[in-house]
């Protein structure tokens, strides 16, 4: 329970320095008229909790949108527009070896051989956030569209570098929106 707790409050530390975007990619209903869609409305969706960052990605959506000639309305939106984000821990190892040109087994420099070398393994923890934005079609009810962008969460970030990579992010995910679709002609 303690090593949980703790491990929430360190999460919880880091999420201000979120840099997203790094890696995208996306998904759409093939039978969607994207052309129709001209007016959004947001939803709730999985908050990062912290009111600074949500509002940088509320923006950073919202000039994407207004960008792909979409406008916010509150009444009767054509699509609805949700974001979700979620944090994980993965372990990052590199090895550095130095020296070491020996014969070996199989031959000058390879396989456990007589030279003198070192190798020095580092593992350590990294945070990484993926930033989900669905647009659903408002009078079908289903989803037409999903963005995802993944990036390792940098901890250091200052304001103006967590503003400038949202923003960088969410045009990544954002860049294949609307779909371009094949003609058949």
């Amino acid at each position: 329970m303690r090593k949980t707790c703790a491990t929430v409050a360190i999460a919880a530390l880091l999420v201000p320095a979120l840099v997203l975007g790094q890696k995208t990619s996306y998904d759409y209903d093939k039978t969607a008229n994207f052309a129709a869609f001209k007016t959004y409305a947001h939803k709730e969706g999985t908050k990062v909790g912290q009111q600074l960052i949500d509002e940088r990605i509320v923006a950073a959506i919202e000039a994407e949108l207004a960008a792909k000639g979409l406008t916010k309305t509150d009444t009767k939106p054509d699509v609805f527009v949700v974001y979700h984000v979620a944090f994980d821990k993965q372990k990052d190892i590199s090895t550095f070896s130095s020296g070491g040109g020996g014969y070996g087994a199989y031959g000058w420099g390879w396989g456990g051989g007589w030279g003198g070398g070192t190798s020095t393994t580092q593992v350590r923890d990294i945070l990484v956030g993926t930033l989900v934005v669905d647009v659903a079609d408002a009078n079908k009810g289903q989803l037409a569209w999903r963005g995802i962008g993944v990036k390792e969460v940098n901890v250091q970030a200052k304001p103006e570098k967590r503003d400038k990579s949202i923003s960088e992010a969410v045009k990544k995910i954002f860049k294949n929106y609307p779909p371009k679709t094949k003609s058949t002609t």
